[in-house]
């Protein structure tokens, strides 16, 4: 739970916060997909970004333990998701795999959004699945009248998790201050059943002549997790707009619960700058320049706490946006990017060999994106010019294929520079047939370079049971995605509905090449291109949601994506059917969730399975009574009430197959907001 309570006003309003900080009535284009704030947040966040998001209507999760865990849309993850904090890119490396956290602590976070379309393109080109943007106002951009702040401590029993966190906002002057830290500490946590999938006679053969056997009951090894986080903020708050810096520190130390186990040692320092000035030219609502520089670095172990591989990353991004009033029925914003990052993994168990080389990524892009209202008739517009360079360090020296006990047919990858000019563009629409009743329509063309993992990697991961091999002459990404959507946005009884198609020309992917490492019996996986498509359906149906009183919703989704020659992708989510209950009155709030999610046996031929089905049942409780000057919050979670056996289909099978979602917890604390 995050230290930060939130009024009914303070979360009406903070629905209609589009990306941009104007405010509208929350159904353009330009505003988030979906919107996380307020008791809703509450209710949802968990330690990790993919665990908050895991239930959201069109978004599943990877599950690595307690640790790891990141947003799977629409059937697509990794690069294809792009993560933000405030609106610039997070620095880590949670694209490269997903047993590597999003270096984001969540617990105060004020809100998350999710982004597709044009909205996407103000941020980038290559998010084919959606762009996540998590916003911790850690830069202030309001004067505040006095010293304010919130606390939280909680407590959870699956994992005897402890979490307590304080956020500070105080005025000095022209100034305003801002101080938040976070320390989350917790144990191996209580699995329903085995470790394994089908129980400890499955033993489980990921790779031939490697059979494992984890008859592992009761706490999973390798699940815990503990994470702090320092940062602060100063602004400059003036008449027409401010000017402000921000810095975090975060420490993040949790376990890899595969067969053999292991764990990272993970840490971020990032600065921030943002600047805006309202009215700035006529014709123009604001300007807006925003930069950050993240130096990043995790280290993975083995079991018995050998150091085997470092990860680095340092980034530096800068962004300006100049959003101009109504012109011709339109408003908008056009913009500017670059960034610059650098990226090394070394193994360090053989000689500090590269896994992936130094790698500079360079990238300079231009963008506008508009929206219209014209009657009835509201439109979106967006397009993204990029231009994105990759620069291996020409002196990198790979092991030989036999020193990794592998095929000579399986060599490095030739370290070659690459350069690639990408266009993406959006158009949409939303036709209002009856007041209250929209029919929409998008299209969307989203282009992606790959990264230097998927150009020039070579060499072992252990969390994934990989021997994981680039492929430099990869080229450009395209997805075509249109989508048909119908909504009802006036009254208590609300619905919307989604049909896509995502068609994928070069989709890169990782082919399981049927071989073998001699020395940890890893398969041998080769970035690989191919034709594909993802289509899918999702939809729900609310009534007073949202409200005081009784709500309540039923949902559902599903997508699956498949080669055009035929098979079926990897890591592609099960279908969900759902149905939520929530009562708000007089300072309780009370909500209960179930979800069923159906076995997956439409899997890749490598994957193994099926993933079982499963029913999920959580709900949660609050109760907030203002004493003197501060609101206090006494609440209560239930996760897993039904005790259930979760494995995500989007997770590899090397943590699929030993590896389940917690079992039934009860999570308490306490939050005071003044």
């Amino acid at each position: 739970m995050s230290a930060n309570a939130w009024s009914q006003s303070d979360l009406d309003a903070a629905l209609q916060i589009n990306v941009s900080g104007t405010r509208d009535d929350g159904q353009g284009f330009l505003s988030p997909n979906k919107v996380l704030a307020g008791d809703e947040l509450q209710n949802k966040l968990g330690n990790t970004l993919g665990s908050t998001l895991a239930n959201e209507l069109g978004v599943s999760a990877t599950g690595y333990g307690s640790g790891a865990s990141r947003p799977v849309i629409r059937g697509l993850e990794g690069a294809r998701v792009q993560i933000l904090q405030n609106g610039l890119s997070v620095g880590d490396v949670s694209s490269v795999s997903p047993d590597h956290a999003v270096a984001n602590p969540m617990q105060n976070t004020h809100q998350i959004e999710i982004l597709r379309g044009a909205a996407a393109l103000m941020y980038g080109s290559g998010s084919s699945g959606g762009l996540v943007n998590v916003l911790n106002d850690r830069i202030v951009t309001t004067l505040p009248d006095a010293l304010s702040g919130a606390m939280n401590v909680s407590y959870e029993t699956a994992n005897q998790g402890k979490t307590g966190n304080i956020e500070l906002d105080a005025p000095a002057g022209p100034f305003a201050l801002h101080l938040d830290s976070t320390i989350s500490n917790s144990n191996n946590y209580q699995i329903p059943g085995y470790a394994e999938q089908g129980g400890p006679n499955a033993n489980w053969e990921i790779n031939p002549g490697k059979p494992v056997n984890v008859p592992y009951s009761g706490k999973l090894p390798f699940s815990f997790s503990n994470q702090n986080s320092l940062g602060i903020g100063a602004s400059y708050i003036r008449n027409d707009g401010y000017t402000g810096t921000s810095l975090e520190r975060m420490n993040h130390n949790y376990g890899i619960p595969t067969a053999e186990g292991g764990f990272i040692q993970q840490s971020q320092n990032r600065y921030d700058l943002a600047h805006q000035t309202n009215n700035p030219f006529d014709g123009f609502s604001s300007l807006k320049v925003s930069a950050a520089n993240t130096n990043y670095q995790h280290t993975e172990f083995t079991n018995n706490g050998i150091a085997s591989t470092q990860w680095n990353n340092t980034a530096t991004e800068a962004r300006l946006e100049l959003a101009h009033k109504q012109w011709l029925g339109s408003k908008g914003v056009i913009g500017a990017q670059v960034t610059g990052a650098t990226l090394n993994a070394i193994d360090l168990a053989t000689n500090n060999y590269a896994i992936v080389p130094q790698t500079k990524s360079n990238a300079s892009a231009l963008f506008l994106v508009e929206e219209g209202r014209y009657g009835d008739l509201k439109t979106s517009l967006g397009a993204r010019y990029s231009y994105a360079a990759q620069n291996p360090n020409s002196a990198t020296q790979f092991p030989s294929p036999s020193s990794q006990g592998i095929p000579s047919t399986y060599g490095p990858p030739s370290i070659q520079n690459r350069q690639f000019n990408l266009f993406s563009y959006s158009a949409g629409g939303i036709y209002d047939f009856v007041k209250g009743y929209g029919l929409g329509l998008a299209y969307t063309v989203s282009q992606r370079a790959p990264t230097p993992q998927e150009l020039y990697s070579y060499g072992p991961h252990d969390s994934t049971a990989t021997f994981d091999i680039g492929n430099s002459n990869l080229g450009t990404e395209t997805s075509h995605n249109i989508e048909l959507s119908f909504q009802k946005t006036l009254g208590n009884l609300r619905s919307k509905v989604s049909l896509y198609r995502n068609q994928f020309s070069n989709y890169i992917y990782g082919f399981y090449t049927g071989s073998y490492s001699t020395v940890d019996n890893f398969s041998v996986v080769q970035a690989s291109q191919a034709n594909a498509n993802i289509r899918g359906a999702e939809g729900e149906l609310s009534y007073n949601w949202n409200q005081a009183g009784i709500g309540s919703r039923i949902f559902g989704d599903v997508s699956q994506g498949t080669f055009n020659a035929g098979g079926n992708l990897p890591l592609q989510p099960a279908p969900r059917l759902g149905a939520e209950m929530a009562y708000q009155r007089n300072g309780w709030l009370s909500s209960a969730t179930y979800i069923y999610s159906y076995q997956q046996n439409r899997l890749a031929n490598w994957e193994i399975g099926p993933t079982p089905s499963y029913n999920l049942v959580n709900a949660n409780l609050s109760y907030t009574e203002r004493i003197g000057k501060i609101n206090w919050t006494g609440y209560l979670a239930l996760k897993n009430l039904l005790n259930q056996d979760i494995r995500y289909a989007t997770s590899p099978m090397a943590v699929r197959l030993y590896a389940p979602q917690p079992g039934r917890s009860l999570m308490v604390g306490v939050r005071a907001a003044f």
